[in-house]
């Protein structure tokens, strides 16, 4: 299998030796750094080749905040466009992202890993390939539900939690890279929204375009502005984000595993569709711009 991972602040690097050093039946043979060029900029990437029992896997993982560079790049202007089309033309079968969420409700406390479900984006602000002849892509399912199946059985493994806890999360899109207000808060919760975060309903809506399968793990980092059940006014801070986020790497990398693996699901569960990832392999970026 080739599995996109896209890091955030949860995932800053990913260093494949250490990861999976210790996983039964599984072991490291080799990594590079390359940068992939599109038509929409260039995009580093890390390409990692892995063994299960002799079976042969990879991973291309993009860190979409761009940290190689010594920076990080705002949410507002990161090149989601290049990023996903870098993953395309590598032909990966299904992409796992990784996302920081600040947590509305007490049952998806911090520390924690979700799935997304379904997003809110009332930003106003596009997000597609076809700026110049519209494509009318279908978003019903952003998130990819049996790859989904998949990632719940094992965060529920990995984080010993029982089969009724909630773990299916509705995402509120914010444009960042301020954090929320109190009041912004309270409104996504009123329109059914569990946690907020500033770039995954992006990278849903092309992958959707391209015609690839995603989803996405959201790691609830901090509470929400104004859900701190200690102290509502307490200011949120980047550092204690990446610290809580960095906590969860042993469960994200288990995702990953059972992805590769596809342990706990029937074969055809995983398994990428094949007219679709035909048609997300050989589409060429000219023909995904129009």
């Amino acid at each position: 299998m080739r599995l996109g991972v896209v890091g955030g602040s949860s995932l800053v690097k990913f260093d494949a030796a250490a990861y999976f050093k210790g996983v039964a039946g599984w072991k490291f043979v080799s990594q590079k750094d390359t940068v992939a060029k599109t038509e929409f900029g260039p995009v580093d990437l890390r390409e990692v080749e892995l063994s299960e029992n002799g079976e042969k896997h990879t991973i291309i993982f993009m860190q979409r905040h761009g940290h190689s560079g010594g920076g990080i790049t705002p949410p507002h202007r990161i090149n989601h466009k290049a990023n996903m089309m870098a993953l395309v033309g590598k032909k990966v079968d299904m992409i796992l992202a990784t996302s920081s969420v600040g947590t509305i409700h007490s049952v998806f406390p911090p520390g924690r890993v979700g799935v997304a479900r379904q997003y809110i984006d009332l930003t106003g602000v596009a997000t597609t390939y076809h700026e110049d002849d519209a494509k009318f892509t279908s978003v019903t399912q952003p998130f990819d539900p049996e790859l989904n199946k998949v990632l719940l059985k094992t965060l529920r493994r990995a984080q010993k939690l029982r089969a009724d806890t909630k773990l299916e999360l509705v995402t509120w899109l914010s444009t960042g890279p301020q954090y929320e207000t109190e009041a912004e808060v309270t409104a996504a919760e009123r329109l059914g929204a569990d946690v907020v975060g500033m770039t995954a309903p992006r990278e849903a809506k092309l992958t959707a375009e391209l015609g690839v399968r995603y989803a996405c793990l959201c790691i609830a980092s901090n509470w929400a502005a104004g859900r701190h059940p200690g102290d509502p006014t307490m200011a949120l801070s980047h550092e204690e984000v990446s610290e809580m986020s960095a906590r969860t790497t042993s469960t994200i990398i288990a995702c990953i595993v059972d992805v590769l693996g596809q342990k706990g699901a029937e074969p055809s569960s995983v398994a990428p569709s094949p007219k679709r990832a035909s048609s997300a392999a050989e589409r060429s970026p000219k023909r995904a711009k129009k």
